[in-house]
């Protein structure tokens, strides 16, 4: 079996061992629950632990044991299909990245071959997302979340694919898109 890159992490913020979260697992009969069952256990295993955020690591842990026992390999959702997301730092703040970003996106080759309709752009004082369909019914997301520093990270994310050689291949793509906008940042 591959070592399960989720494992150490999961084991540092829930100060568990992995053998102890496998112990939870089989005492809760995972093997014969969906996803969604299985997290809402680890929810309330975690809740009042100081894990924190607490949604965030309830998922890492079901996710990492539904990898551990073959059921899903990396990249793959609960429904089977796929999901990437390739994120950069940015020294723009959130609107102006947000704003570059639409520009553009409007005329990036890759990104205008692979989108259908007007993207949705929306948001709060957390993050700014900029929302569409693919021609191939997957759905775009990217989003200007805010650092520290006033700040912001360009986070571009394709769910839906169909499968990992999909999923390797959006995320080249979206790899050398993000690296094109960062360019174009550069010469303004």
């Amino acid at each position: 079996m591959a070592v399960n890159s989720r494992i150490k992490p999961v084991e540092r913020a829930t100060k568990r061992s992995w053998d102890e979260w496998l112990a939870f697992m089989d005492g809760i009969g995972a093997q014969e629950l969906d996803h969604k069952q299985i997290a809402l256990k680890v929810y309330y295993e975690l809740e009042g632990t100081g894990v924190e955020p607490l949604g965030w690591w309830t998922q890492a842990v079901t996710v990492a044991y539904e990898q551990f026992i073959g059921r899903r390999i990396p990249g793959q959702r609960p429904d089977g299909t796929f999901q990437m997301s390739v994120s950069k730092s940015t020294r723009l703040g959130m609107r102006e990245l947000m704003d570059a970003w639409t520009a553009f996106a409007a005329r990036d080759e890759f990104v205008t071959a692979l989108i259908t309709g007007e993207p949705k752009v929306s948001g709060t004082e957390r993050r700014i997302t900029w929302r569409v369909k693919a021609a191939d019914g997957s759905s775009v997301t990217v989003t200007s979340e805010p650092k520290a520093n006033g700040t912001a990270s360009i986070v571009a994310t394709q769910i839906g694919l169909p499968g990992p050689e999909q999923n390797d291949e959006a995320r080249e793509n979206w790899a050398a898109a993000v690296a094109r906008f960062l360019d174009s940042l550069a010469s303004v």
